[in-house]
This record gives structure tokens, C-alpha cells and sequence, in this order.
């Protein structure tokens, strides 16, 4: 009767090739949490920077259906639906210059997580 099946030998040169594999792929897998967050905070500026766009787009076509944008605060308090994102802070940069249309920009943070996350978004002001 012949025995069918696995060496030891077999089994092992298996397992090492798996572990070094694993070892070469395991830092890829590791960064993509940071990749993540980081993508996430260039969402929430590029979403702030499209919403304000679009309202001065509305300001231009219906004044009196455009919600006036001039700081940071009333580019989310007035076009973003429910306001900041939990977890994100907002705060002011360059104020609300040049033009028309009169652009200023907004530094969006994300705390916690991995790292403290900033991305710049730039608001289209309505003033």
C-alpha cells in the first residue's frame, strides 16, 4: 500500500514561501489606513470647495436663493449640509479676496486616527 499525502518537507517549504509572502505585503497593507484618512480629509475639502462653487454659480443666476459666503464658518454653516463632519475641524485662511469671483481658502483637520490630517480647500465667496 502507498502512502499519498504531504512530506514534512513539502509542508515546510510551503509555509516558509506564505511567511515570506506575507512579510513583503504586510507594509502595504499597514500604510493604507493612513492613505485612507488622508483621501477622506481631501473629500471633505474638495465637497466644501464644490458646495461653495455651486452656491455662488446660484448667487450669480438668483441672489435670493444663494446663501452669502464670506468666512470659513458660513462656507459650512451655509452650504454643507449638517455642517462639519464629525471629527473635522475647520478653521480660516486666506480671507475672501481678489476676483469676481472673490476665492479664500479653509484648512480642513482631522484629528485622531492615525496621524492629525490637514487638507486646504478653496471657498468661491458670494460677497
Amino acid at each position: 500500500m502507498k502512502a499519498k499525502g504531504f512530506t514534512l518537507i513539502e509542508l515546510v517549504v510551503v509555509i516558509v514561501i506564505l511567511g515570506i509572502l506575507a512579510a513583503t505585503a504586510l507594509p502595504k497593507f499597514i500604510d493604507i489606513r493612513s492613505d485612507a484618512e488622508t483621501a477622506a480629509v481631501a473629500g471633505v475639502a474638495g465637497a466644501l470647495g464644490s458646495a461653495t462653487s455651486v452656491n455662488y454659480g446660484a448667487s450669480q443666476v438668483n441672489p435670493a436663493k444663494a446663501s452669502a459666503v464670506t468666512t470659513c464658518a458660513t462656507a459650512v454653516s451655509s452650504t454643507m449640509v449638517g455642517g462639519t463632519v464629525p471629527g473635522y475641524t475647520v478653521t480660516a485662511g486666506a480671507a475672501c479676496a481678489g476676483g469676481p469671483p472673490k476665492t479664500g481658502t479653509c484648512t480642513i483637520t482631522k484629528t485622531g486616527g492615525t496621524a492629525s490630517i490637514s487638507a486646504v480647500a478653496t471657498i468661491v465667496c458670494t460677497n
